[in-house]
């Protein structure tokens, strides 16, 4: 009997340790800058049956039904919320700029390392203010820090915030020298195949890659230099890569959501996208890869070209009201420039002053709330910390507290009416912008495509948070530490292992 005992215990040890869980060999994630979920849509007719849009509607998973959760909506907190599976209250990424210790910062400024690859500041950046880990970072303890992490994009904000903490490297574009570089939080030199990027790929200092669609090339280019130099995707620890587009939201900004120039770039994303697809079913294999894709925020209508189709639109004068606003605080407390700055849908009280006036900061936001009140253009305005009890819509008020982090967002929220600018629109103004709880700026893309993914959608209702708790439940890998996101069933239900 132990004859026959002893082999078969030897046999069960040698399956169990050539078993594994089954992963891809690489996570791609892709983050279109400023792209309505309708845009899919709107140029499907438009796009090459072989390209990336039509590709990713055709064969891949869509959620066609996901949302972002909080305000404001705007770049960093997009991407951040995005790999974070989590909101800027948690997160600490509640806008662009935004105030730490009673100082404005960027949202990856870090004056303590330096530039690596330019003699400029671009570089000056990391990770640091963000509280909590990333998808990449899950991927790097999940399998001990063998799996390799990098983010690139035109933008620094969007190429560090979705690689993480732990990434091995972030690159992001530096327009002063007219190249890619990095910080020395993450290597101290350029990697030769890097330099030799630059070099191959020289762009005039000054002259801004994303206004152009050959921004879009430029970083499908790099994202498939990282690939091919960092040899990532080639073994059995998952590697995650992290594009960002930009030049969508600059172009978007300057010219709008119509016309031929957005047409563009949307027609140049959908080429490069295609090909970067085809590079990676040669290089990984369809069924070796998982991609999604996302925007960070959307993006309004031009005012101009609303009202010219009899739809309400407009702008509203921001600067003059809150001068209004200085001049009353001054006629009341003695006191000018109370407040210290704005983040879209928040000001901030310089409490600096406050202390040293000796200012009450509840008498003084109720005096900044009665007099924004009284403009028409506002729809609700009132103090942060009166949020949970505000007499709003409960979508409108969630979005509100999910975006309110309470060390660095604004004191005061307002909220103006739908389609409403913060700044007087001129006749000939052709741009747009974003940041708001409505629709437009907040309804998303989302594609699953790759690594056994069946073709369907789901008009399931999704935010923002849950795509990467459903990557991290299709690797069976831990959220992140401040994840509150769902995995979305129905895309897990179409994943055939």
């Amino acid at each position: 009997m132990k004859k026959i005992i002893l082999p078969l215990i030897l046999a069960l040890f040698a399956l169990s340790a050539g078993a594994k869980i089954n992963r891809p060999k690489l996570v791609v994630g892709v983050v279109v800058d400023q792209m309505r979920w309708d845009y899919f849509y709107y140029y499907y007719d438009k796009a090459a049956p072989n390209g990336g849009l039509r590709r990713l509607v055709d064969q891949g998973f869509s959620c066609e039904n996901c949302m972002i959760n909080y305000v404001p909506s705007v770049t960093a907190a997009g991407h951040a919320s995005v790999y974070t599976g989590s909101v800027p209250a948690l997160h600490g990424i509640v806008g662009n700029n935004f105030r730490v210790d009673g100082r404005w910062t960027s949202s990856v400024r870090d004056t303590d390392v330096k530039t690596v690859g330019s003699s400029s500041t671009t570089g000056q950046a990391s990770p640091h203010l963000l509280q909590a880990n990333t998808l990449g970072d899950q991927i790097r303890l999940a399998t001990d820090f063998k799996g390799r992490v990098y983010g690139v994009a035109l933008k620094d904000r969007a190429a560090i915030l979705p690689a993480g903490h732990a990434a091995n490297a972030a690159y992001w574009f530096d327009t002063k020298a007219g190249c890619f570089v990095t910080s020395t939080y993450y290597m101290q030199e350029l990697p030769r195949w890097m330099k030799g990027f630059n070099e191959r790929n020289p762009w005039k200092p000054g002259d801004d890659p994303k206004m152009s669609p050959d921004g879009v090339t430029l970083t499908f280019r790099l994202a498939q230099a990282v690939v091919d130099n960092e040899r990532i995707g080639t073994d059995d620890d998952t590697d995650m890569l992290a594009i960002s587009i930009s030049s969508t939201d600059a172009i978007g900004h300057e010219y709008g959501t119509r016309g031929e120039e957005n047409w563009a770039v949307y027609q140049r994303l959908d080429k490069e996208l295609g090909q970067f697809i085809d590079y990676l079913d040669r290089r990984i294999g369809r069924d070796n890869y998982l991609l999604f894709l996302t925007a960070d925020h959307g993006g309004a209508h031009n005012p101009n070209y609303l009202k010219k189709n009899h739809l309400p639109a407009g702008g509203w004068n921001g600067s003059d009201l809150f001068k209004t606003i200085d001049k009353s605080l001054v006629e009341k407390f003695g006191v000018a420039n109370l407040i210290a700055g704005e983040n879209v849908n928040f000001a901030y009280l310089d409490y600096q002053k406050l202390d040293s006036a000796q200012l009450d900061a509840k008498e003084v936001k109720a005096e900044i709330v009665r007099i924004a009140r009284q403009c028409p253009d506002l729809m609700f305005v009132y103090d942060r910390d009166d949020a949970a009890s505000a007499n709003i819509p409960q979508a409108v008020r969630e979005r509100i507290i999910n975006g309110s982090h309470p060390k660095r967002q604004g004191d005061i929220v307002y909220i103006p009416r739908p389609q409403m600018f913060s700044w007087t629109i001129a006749d000939d103004y052709r741009g747009t912008t974003h940041g708001q709880w409505n629709p437009y700026d907040t309804h998303l893309p989302l594609f699953f495509f790759g690594w056994h993914q069946q073709q369907g959608q789901t008009n399931q209702p999704v935010v923002i948070c849950d795509i990467v708790a459903t990557v991290c439940a299709m690797l069976h890998i831990q959220a992140p530490n401040a994840c509150i996101g769902q995995p979305i069933l129905p895309v897990i239900e179409a994943h055939k292992n």
